[in-house]
């Protein structure tokens, strides 16, 4: 585990804009504080951002990191999935260290001659340029387990032999899955509609939630050591998952009463102009 991060906002410098077409080259200004400039564009109906300027970051073990490389690449911002973007939003403190984790993530760089950055590389730049920028220490570190667990069930541009991705895909996704069912299990059991889990035994509601929330905590603590040199992220994503589960189920629940409503509002007014322009 890496020694606590001393914020250095001055690490992230304007990093200029390309030249291209009538467009003259602006060359990096390391003096000066990163300025973010996006171009927003619909792509297949979903939101994408060029970067009009680049952003450089001198990195604490990979030197001088600019992105992107070219002008025609493009990030979505904050890659988050949108049920939690209450916990990380696309946008913040946070954002000039997202879209340089995307540019990295995307080998859209220039860095210093033979420095290659993988993906895990980019996810721990993403760690440390997130507390570059100010971050709260609990987002910083959410943020990052969520990119580290994407790593790992992708294993794309890591460098990792064909039996390291698969070990690291498979410990991912069977503890995820393990840790998801034991919460819909516990639930079920708080109900008494089951009694499958030892743990949960008979008592009061107060007595098996208290149960099973400090379970939520031991078993993926356990199983958290799985995941290896991962095993922080680990840690945070499954205790986070085994504690979030019923706040993500009502998320879903919501967000799926929210769409059904929106769309029968939609049909209705739709049929509402075509009675009207059958009348008139």
């Amino acid at each position: 585990m890496d020694l606590p991060l001393q914020q250095q906002r001055l690490r992230f410098h304007d990093g200029g804009v390309i030249g291209v077409g009538d467009q003259v080259e602006v060359p990096p200004a390391l003096d000066a504080p990163p300025r973010i400039v996006l171009e927003r564009h619909l792509v297949g109906g979903r939101e994408r951002f060029l970067m009009l300027r680049r952003i450089g970051y001198a990195d604490r073990r990979l030197g001088e990191l600019l992105v992107p490389r070219t002008p025609d690449f493009t990030t979505d911002l904050a890659s988050v999935p949108w049920l939690f973007t209450w916990l990380v939003p696309r946008t913040g403190a946070h954002l000039p260290a997202a879209l340089l984790h995307d540019g990295l993530r995307a080998q859209e760089y220039v860095a210093e001659p033979d420095t290659t950055v993988l993906r895990e590389d980019a996810d721990r730049v993403f760690r440390d340029a997130m507390g570059d920028t100010g971050t709260a220490l609990v987002r910083r570190w959410l943020a990052w387990s969520a990119v580290a667990t994407a790593t790992m069930l992708h294993g794309g541009g890591t460098g990792w032999r064909a039996g390291e991705r698969w070990r690291h895909r498979l410990v991912a996704a069977l503890t995820i899955g393990v840790v998801a069912t034991l919460g819909v299990l516990a639930t079920l059991d708080l109900l008494d509609l089951v009694d499958v889990l030892p743990w949960m035994g008979a008592g009061t509601f107060a007595a098996e939630l208290g149960r099973g929330a400090a379970m939520a905590v031991v078993l993926p603590a356990v199983l958290g050591l799985l995941w290896g040199r991962f095993r922080v992220a680990g840690w945070i994503m499954l205790i986070g998952l085994a504690l979030l589960l019923h706040v993500t189920l009502a998320l879903l629940f919501l967000t799926g009463l929210y769409w059904v409503t929106e769309r029968a509002a939609s049909a209705l007014t739709g049929a509402g102009r075509d009675e009207g322009r059958r009348d008139g």
